[in-house]
């Protein structure tokens, strides 16, 4: 009789089933990594504020709490939003994308009637009631939904330069233009990063890139040259002898608190830059902070959250097949990373002080909104990846999830 052979059972590495490196290729992932490094970030910038705030406030005689308070009811506000962003379908960011770019024009006008106020030499807040906050933000999420929408329907007409170039161009200049006109050249420059993120991400031709960039930068150049308060925040970045009492006294103390907290840092609240040496120590300077308190180990954990944020969001661009939420999501990608990477340039002395905050971690209430709400319109990209949507209805529901754990655990 002939031997029955069996044929020995398969390796679990070789099958199919995802394994642990398999999961990276999940049509989840860049929803999950979106998700988790900005809850990460947010708590993370929560705790910091609260620590580096409380000197400050108590000093001006307000509780030590007040700040955290302040930033913990914006995260209240912000993260709702965020929920329903990140469940509107592609399509509805299409529709509103022109309503949406005519609020964010008209809230930035506000800026310069009665209502408006000013903070630091910049003319760009507005204030009804007991309600502050910062227009141009608004603004910037309204204009990379808008390019979305008009450069996606353009795309294939891009051999035609004016097709390429109106009316993405004009109107995008005449959105920085408003912004300008309050003085914040900070916040115009990661308005021209984002529009910079969306145009490259929607193939225009280069030459039309190309020279929207140097018009850009010609122009800011002429702004940073013709305010002398700007000028002399340039020339003291270059010079080598520059004043640590006076034009480089945020730049020495930012460095002396990355400094002092080593690898390690001196722990948590243990900050002595914030005891009124540091100027803005919760806001623009917080990534000062977070060296001195948590070392370089927590400096470059926040590096590598945003590293996550950027992984993600290039990831849905490659993956997804919708041309608009390929161009939104360039464009807040550049506007994102863009603004951390320039708020965390100017603390380690490689720009001059700008006077950007770093997204989702500095104080800041329309920032932080505003931030939430973009993160959730890429994470409602996320969900529409190929493959996406099905894996993610798949899933057990919370509640199932959690009875199951308790069954386990009982048992």
């Amino acid at each position: 009789m002939a031997q029955t052979t069996h044929a020995p059972a398969p390796d679990a590495a070789a099958t199919p089933t995802p394994s642990r490196l398999g999961q990276w290729n999940s049509a989840v992932t860049s929803y999950y990594l979106l998700v988790g490094a900005t809850l990460l970030l947010l708590v993370l910038g929560l705790v910091m504020v609260l620590s580096s705030s409380s000197v400050e406030a108590l000093a001006s005689g307000d509780s030590p709490y007040s700040v955290f308070f302040s930033q913990a009811q914006y995260a209240v506000i912000g993260l709702p939003l965020m929920w329903v962003a990140s469940r509107l379908p592609v399509r509805a960011y299409q529709r509103l994308a022109w309503p949406l770019l005519a609020v964010g024009l008209l809230a930035q006008l506000l800026v310069y009637t009665p209502l408006g106020r000013g903070k630091g030499g910049n003319q760009g807040w507005i204030a009804i009631g007991g309600f502050s906050g910062q227009p141009s933000e608004a603004l910037k999420l309204a204009l990379v939904v808008w390019l979305g929408a008009v450069l996606a329907r353009k795309q294939p007409m891009f051999d035609d330069w004016k097709h390429a170039a109106v009316p993405a161009l004009p109107i995008a200049a005449g959105a920085v233009g408003m912004v300008l006109l309050g003085h914040d050249l900070g916040t115009a420059i990661i308005m021209l990063v984002l529009v910079a993120g969306a145009l490259f991400v929607a193939g225009v031709p280069m030459r039309i890139f190309a020279g929207a960039s140097v018009a850009a930068g010609l122009a800011v150049a002429v702004l940073a040259i013709g305010s002398r308060n700007r000028i002399s925040r340039i020339t003291d970045w270059f010079s080598g002898n520059c004043d640590p009492t006076a034009g480089c006294y945020q730049t020495k103390h930012g460095l002396q608190a990355l400094a002092t907290g080593g690898w390690a840092g001196l722990g948590l609240g243990q900050s002595r830059e914030k005891w009124s040496y540091l100027p803005e120590a919760h806001n623009d300077f917080i990534y000062a902070i977070i060296g001195e308190e948590l070392g370089l180990i927590g400096t470059l954990l926040v590096l590598a959250l945003f590293g996550v944020l950027a992984f993600a969001m290039f990831r849905i661009i490659a993956r997804h097949r919708d041309p608009f939420a390929q161009i939104v999501t360039g464009g807040v990608a550049a506007w994102i990373i863009g603004q951390a990477l320039v708020n965390m340039g100017v603390v380690v002395g490689l720009l001059p002080v700008i006077g950007v905050p770093l997204p989702l971690v500095s104080a800041g209430g329309s920032a932080l909104i505003t931030t939430l709400v973009a993160l959730g319109v890429v994470i409602s990209f996320a969900r529409t990846e190929p493959g996406a949507a099905e894996a993610l209805a798949a899933r057990p529901s919370v509640v199932r999830r959690s009875l199951a754990v308790i069954g386990r655990t009982r048992a």
